[in-house]
């Protein structure tokens, strides 16, 4: 059994192409859609950017004439009823997504979502069963599981390059839950918007590292807020933040390796993203130089047998799906994002080898949502917690 065994994809009928995609929360003036759905999909085969929508009719028309997008509706309801969009991409802020996921699977649209899928695990839940009893397609933007040094770091360890794993470690650096916040981030110091420091950086670590070595069977976890107040970037004001700052979990690997991950809020000057796998036979290392290490830039080293210095391992060019554009761009946020939807189009048009895994969807989306949930628990009771039953 592979490390990747039990990741939920949902299956479909061969469908045409161009897949039209219509996008939620497409703004003139920036946002995630903008900086990484927009740039990914663009002379990515197999797509048309047909439709868009945001908070009001003028915003997307505004937004409809700067990314010449032919459709703009007024809301998201609009756009899903549209028999000219296939693909819905939801990119708000994840307290709206559950209004805003659900009109299009009514609409019986094949959905991706950012995530987190919900604010919390029932909202997740929601709507991983209204796409199961709707019978769509659907995607989660788990994107680190798309990137190309990812996936080859996977084969290298289920082919045996540091032989039996007996250990992994990872240190990051949140972006998020740091001294300061600007407006746009504001919704972030509160742990129940659903967009904190545990369901969005160590989400997205936690899941690659799952990816790679396969879920774990127990953990134990802190979980704290040693920053209840933290400053405005420009009017220097002070606000209280009630969302978590510091994460460390330590657990085992249903594999019985031991692991340990410990994500900080913010910034360090010294580590951003820093990951190593350790093996009877040899090691593994992969880095980022910024916290959001899952959009892109990952460098991986290895060393194995009596070699004493980690080499680079440059990543073969199979695996980066023939999307060479992205090769110098690996550092842009829409790197990742791009290769997952070139896994989703294969997915949707029946392409995708039958060897190779696709995108997550909405069930494996509930699986990381309940695991999240598990680590609160943990660091709540001040116990270890086991995991193993939590298939979704």
């Amino acid at each position: 059994m592979t490390a990747n065994a039990g990741v939920h994809m949902t299956s479909t009928s061969p469908h045409r192409e161009p897949i039209r995609v219509g996008v939620v929360g497409l703004s003139a003036s920036g946002g995630w859609a903008a900086t990484a759905h927009v740039p990914a999909l663009a002379g990515l085969d197999g797509y048309e950017l047909r439709a868009l929508s945001a908070s009001s009719t003028g915003s997307a028309r505004a937004a409809g004439e700067k990314y010449a997008v032919p459709l703009a509706f007024g809301s998201a309801e609009e756009l899903a009823r549209s028999e000219e969009v296939d693909l819905v991409v939801v990119t708000v802020k994840v307290p709206h997504h559950l209004e805003l996921v659900r009109p299009a699977l009514e609409a019986g649209k094949m959905v991706f979502s950012e995530w987190p899928l919900g604010a919390d695990l029932a909202q997740a839940e929601e709507l991983a069963d209204l796409a199961r009893r709707r019978g769509v397609l659907t995607a989660v933007g788990l994107q680190a599981r798309s990137a190309p040094p990812l996936r080859y770091l996977r084969d290298l360890v289920a082919d045996g390059y540091v032989g039996r794993v007996l250990s992994t470690s990872m240190l990051g650096s949140g972006w998020i839950g740091g001294a300061t916040y600007d407006d746009n981030y504001a919704y972030v110091l509160d742990v129940t918007s659903g967009a904190t420091l545990l369901s969005i950086p160590f989400g997205h670590s936690v899941d690659a590292l799952t990816m790679v070595l396969g879920e774990f069977r127990e953990v134990s976890a802190h979980i704290e807020n040693l920053r209840p107040e933290v400053t405005h970037v420009t009017s220097g004001a002070v606000t209280a933040k009630t969302a978590e700052d510091q994460i460390a979990v330590t657990g085992v690997l249903e594999s019985g390796a031991v692991a340990a991950m410990h994500i900080r809020g913010g910034t360090s000057r010294a580590t951003a993203f820093h990951w190593e796998i350790n093996g009877t036979k040899g090691d593994l290392v992969i880095k980022a130089d910024h916290a959001q290490w899952w959009y892109g830039g990952l460098r991986l080293y290895g060393a194995r047998g009596q070699d004493g210095a980690l080499a680079e391992l440059p990543v073969p060019a199979r695996y980066q799906r023939s999307l060479t554009r992205w090769t110098e761009r690996s550092t842009e946020p829409a790197c990742n994002v791009a290769h997952a939807y070139a896994l989703l189009r294969d997915q949707i048009t029946g392409n995708l080898a039958p060897d190779e895994d696709g995108v997550p969807d909405f069930r494996h989306a509930v699986r990381r949502h309940r695991m999240l949930e598990r680590i609160r628990e943990a660091a709540r009771a001040g116990r270890k917690v086991t995991l193993a039953e939590q298939g979704a």
